[in-house]
């Protein structure tokens, strides 16, 4: 037994260890694993036995068991054999039957499939299996019908590739000698809510508490530009979201910035920024010029990034009594935020990204629409 249990030190590689500490620290292991881990780790320490089934709190056949099969077959030793069980109720054909369905289109009055419906849908059609082992087939074949992610199908589109390197070489290498660089936006519909009991801040051991009722007493809108590369911000209360609203804004800017100087707009295509009346007063004003970001990609539009700052930081746990005190929090946090500004750092290249995307879609494929995709029979 001696030779056996020296045996188990050799066997632990620094790579076994970090592999066995992380089994032990995880909270998803299950804890028959966690303990045979605690045993091997005491024996690669040199305990025995004995030791190994006190500490642990197990039987000696259990303390000499895991050592002996770590010793032989390495981390793999510490998880289960597959064991034969029961024979198979339901052969390969049923089991294909399933994952077919699954992934199918339910029939007409449901969006989604559930155990349920699979197991009495296939009852229809003379397959009788239960909706657990529905379950279990489905885990197999790792099929999740109950759950879906969110996909935006863009196609390559040249504009949207040029328009992308227009804010991305803005971004990164400034715009020409003498000109501002503003990145502008709306964020429309902030509620303004308080809680209808006060919460309990966080103490020793415990996490703040919040009742979860609160009262509504309102939204409110703002408008921000942003200079791309100080990181400041100015902020504006508005009553709406159109064009004339916009016209203002703009306004306010070209009085607020000194007359020798150029302003280059960065915008979405938001129906404010390219109205007609939006168009005729840019064309008016020389002065300003304009990169509209591509159709769905306002994200490449940095003041997007001081709007998450901003729900973080103060929207999303925040109590607002009116709205007006929410008007003054977010005018507190913007001047505090300019106290302290600082650029973003704009990593993302168009132009770069448009060759990776090109390396990875050689040809272009048609989308599949709703008739090519299997329904259930």
């Amino acid at each position: 037994m001696g030779r056996g249990w020296r045996t188990v030190a050799e066997a632990m590689t620094v790579k076994r260890r970090r592999k066995i500490d992380q089994i032990i620290a995880a909270g998803s292991s299950e804890a028959r694993l966690v303990r045979r881990a605690r045993i091997v780790l005491l024996a690669a320490g040199g305990a025995g036995p004995a030791e190994i089934a006190r500490v642990v709190g197990c039987s000696l056949p259990t303390a000499r068991l895991w050592p002996a099969r770590f010793a032989t077959r390495g981390i793999p030793g510490l998880f289960d054999r597959p064991r034969p069980g029961r024979p198979a109720v339901h052969g390969p054909s049923a089991r294909l039957a399933v994952v077919a369905t699954a992934t199918a289109i339910p029939p007409s009055g449901q969006s989604v499939w559930t155990q349920r419906t699979l197991a009495a849908h296939l009852a229809g059609r003379g397959l009788s299996i239960s909706p657990a082992t529905v379950g279990r087939v489905l885990a197999e074949a790792e099929v999740r019908p109950h759950r879906v992610r969110g996909w935006l199908h863009r196609a390559d589109n040249p504009e949207f590739w040029l328009r992308a390197s227009e804010v991305c070489r803005l971004s990164l290498d400034g715009p020409p000698p003498g000109t501002l660089l503003l990145s502008v936006d709306e964020k429309t519909g902030i509620q303004a809510k308080s809680r209808k009991h006060p919460e309990i801040p966080a103490r020793l051991g415990r996490d703040a508490r919040r009742a979860f009722e609160y009262v509504r007493h309102g939204t409110v809108s703002i408008i921000a530009a942003m200079h791309v590369f100080t990181g400041q911000v100015l902020a504006h209360r508005i009553g709406r979201n159109n064009s004339r609203t916009f016209l203002d804004f703009l306004v306010t800017l070209d009085q607020s910035i000194q007359p020798d100087q150029r302003i280059h707009l960065i915008l979405d295509n938001g129906s404010s920024h390219t109205s007609a009346a939006t168009r005729a007063w840019l064309a008016a004003h020389p002065r300003f010029t304009v990169t509209y970001t591509p159709k769905h990609a306002s994200w490449l539009n940095m003041i997007e990034q001081w709007f998450g700052v901003l729900t973080r930081r103060l929207l999303r746990r925040g109590d607002f009594a009116t709205r007006e005190d929410l008007e003054a929090q977010i005018i507190d946090f913007t001047l505090a935020h300019n106290e302290t500004a600082k650029p973003y750092r704009w990593r993302y290249d168009a132009e770069a990204e448009h060759a990776r995307y090109l390396d990875r879609h050689p040809t272009r494929q048609p989308a599949p629409s709703t008739q090519d995709l299997p329904r259930a029979a």
